[in-house]
Order: C-alpha cells, then sequence, then structure tokens
C-alpha cells in the first residue's frame, strides 16, 4: 500500500464540483420529469458512469500522483471502484424489496434514488475521513477491519439471512415519526405536504430514510474493505464516489434480473472474507513471500464474483427446465 504522493485539497475540491456539477445537470436536464427509466436508458447511464470512471483511473490518476506510483495507484483506484462496485450490488436488491414494500410506483424511483446516492454521497464521504484519520493515527487499526470483514464474510457464508423489509424497526423511520406526522398517502414524488397548515411526511419521506438508512448498514462493511486495497484517502474517495454515482443506474439494470443472482450473496461472503484475511496476513505474507503484486486482490475478486455470477446463471437454467418438466 502506497502513501498519497501530491494529494492536495485542491483536487477533492474540484473532484467534488464536478460530481455536484454532474448531479445538478442529471437531476435538472435530463430528469427534470418524472418516468420510468427503461433498461436500455439505464444500461445506457451505466455505461457512461463505468466508461467516466475508467477514464479517470486511466488519466486523471498520473495528473496527480508522480509518474514513479501513479501505475500502481492506478490499480488500486481499479481494484477499489470494482470492489465497491460489487459490494453495491447486494444494496440493489434490497433497494428493490423497499420499493416492493412500499409500492413506489415506477416513474418516481429515479427521484428518489437520486436523493438517496446524494445523502449516500455525503455519509461515504464523512465515514472515509474518519477511516482515513484513524488508519493514519492507529495503524493497528487495520487488523480490527480484517477481523471485522472476516467474521462477517464466514456469518454470510452459513447464515440465512431475513430478506424481509420492516421499516417499522428502523431507528431512524421511527425518529422521523416521533418528531413529524406521517400521511397516509403518496403524493407523487414529495417528501412533504401540508394539509390543514400542518406540514406532514408523505411515505416517500420515509422511502427516503429507509434507503439512507441501509446505505449506512452497508457502508459499514464497503468502508474498511477498501483500506485493505489501499490506504491512500483520495484513492478511497474517488473510487468510492465513482462506484455510488453508479449504483442508481446499476439498480434499474440489475432490478428486473434478481432471479438470477442467487449466488451472488456467497460471492460477496468470500470477497469479504477474503479482503479480511488478507488485512490480517498482509505482513506476513510480505515478510514471506514479498510484496504482493498489486493487481492479485483485483484478479481474486474478479475470478470469485464470475464464479458466483456463472453458478447463478446455471442455477436460474436448472430452474427453469425443472418447471417446465414439470
Amino acid at each position: 500500500m502506497l502513501a498519497a504522493t501530491s494529494v492536495g485539497l485542491a483536487h477533492y475540491s474540484v473532484f467534488t464540483l464536478a460530481i455536484i456539477f454532474v448531479l445538478a445537470i442529471d437531476l435538472g436536464v435530463f430528469n427534470r420529469t418524472p418516468h420510468k427509466v427503461s433498461f436500455k436508458e439505464a444500461l445506457a447511464w451505466s455505461s457512461l458512469w463505468f466508461s467516466v470512471s475508467m477514464l479517470f483511473g486511466i488519466f486523471a490518476i498520473p495528473e496527480v500522483y508522480s509518474a514513479d506510483v501513479s501505475g500502481a495507484k492506478r490499480i488500486e483506484f481499479l481494484t477499489g471502484y470494482v470492489l465497491e462496485l460489487s459490494l453495491s450490488m447486494d444494496n440493489v436488491f434490497v433497494i428493490a424489496l423497499i420499493f416492493s414494500y412500499f409500492k413506489v410506483k415506477s416513474e418516481f424511483q429515479h427521484r428518489v434514488l437520486f436523493w438517496g446516492i446524494l445523502g449516500a454521497l455525503i455519509m461515504r464521504g464523512l465515514m472515509i475521513g474518519i477511516g482515513a484519520a484513524a488508519v493514519a493515527k492507529w495503524g493497528a487499526i487495520l487488523y480490527v477491519f480484517g477481523v471485522f470483514l472476516l467474521i462477517t464474510g464466514i456469518k454470510m457464508l452459513f447464515t440465512s439471512e431475513d430478506d424481509s423489509v420492516e421499516p417499522e424497526n428502523n431507528i431512524l423511520v421511527k425518529i422521523a415519526r416521533k418528531f413529524f406526522p406521517v400521511h397516509d398517502q403518496f403524493e407523487g414524488e414529495k417528501f412533504t405536504v401540508r394539509i390543514d397548515g400542518k406540514t406532514m411526511l408523505t411515505p416517500m419521506a420515509i422511502v427516503l430514510i429507509t434507503i439512507e438508512s441501509t446505505d449506512v448498514v452497508f457502508a459499514v462493511d464497503s468502508i474498511p474493505a477498501i483500506f485493505a486495497v489501499t490506504t491512500d484517502p483520495f484513492i478511497v474517495f474517488t473510487s468510492n464516489m465513482f462506484a455510488i454515482l453508479g449504483l442508481r443506474s446499476l439498480y434499474f439494470v440489475l432490478a428486473g434480473a434478481i432471479e438470477y443472482f442467487h449466488y451472488l450473496k456467497y460471492g460477496l461472503a468470500l470477497v469479504l472474507a477474503f479482503i479480511g484475511a488478507k488485512m490480517l496476513l498482509h505482513h506476513w505474507i510480505k515478510n514471506t513471500f514479498g510484496e504482493i503484486p498489486h493487481w492479485l486482490p483485483l484478479a481474486v475478486v474478479g475470478a470469485i464474483l464470475a464464479g458466483s455470477m456463472v453458478a447463478s446463471i446455471v442455477h436460474k437454467k436448472g430452474s427453469d427446465n425443472g418447471r417446465a418438466e414439470e
């Protein structure tokens, strides 16, 4: 893991302003009116975000870092981006359950996801800042991250999670309901409505709060995981931001094909366990075998995810054939 070499406040400021500009264009120009996002549109946006992320890694990273480390930094960025994007896929399916639970109409899903992603960007930025400061001051905290990820991965492998959505048990939803009355009907894409002179939250606001709270849960896994790839705050920040920016369009690409990801959970569990083990064994491996090649974690994560996807497709075809024979 290489330390940051020439990253200053200006780099963070320019990157953040660029994100704000893109989000403003997205909401104010391309998505001014509510509409149902088609698979074709979502795929186009996903491809665009992926391309922009790759271009950033290829061309922007060398502008930030010196020539002797820029190659390694590119690989760190790519690995971090792939890791964060893959971990976000589990979040996609939870969002689909939330929309299904609240019966959110398709034409309003894009707008609530926009604000959900914006909140996620802010929360992730804060968590990354806290994590980077903690790693810089207490390097041994990486071992704590490693233990946590290893346990989380093993738990995911051997426990069956309840896929139900229970917003009534969500602490943030309870707090919102305590301070604001909640209207019993949706009012289009509005989060609040005034009735008899009283401001009330709409069910859409509860949907947004539920989505935001799930991102906090997923960030608890993903933020420690990326510190296994690099402790460079700028790489951690930018790769996370690009992964989150692509999450909304990724949702509309994947939500209609959840049945094709039967084994994805186990793939993500193996990824977390691998990353955790890597963090715990990093110094032993380095002292015994030498420095770990920067491309190796990316190759392992890619192989695990590809294997889980292939197994899922085979499972889906087997299920379809079994139903056809009945």
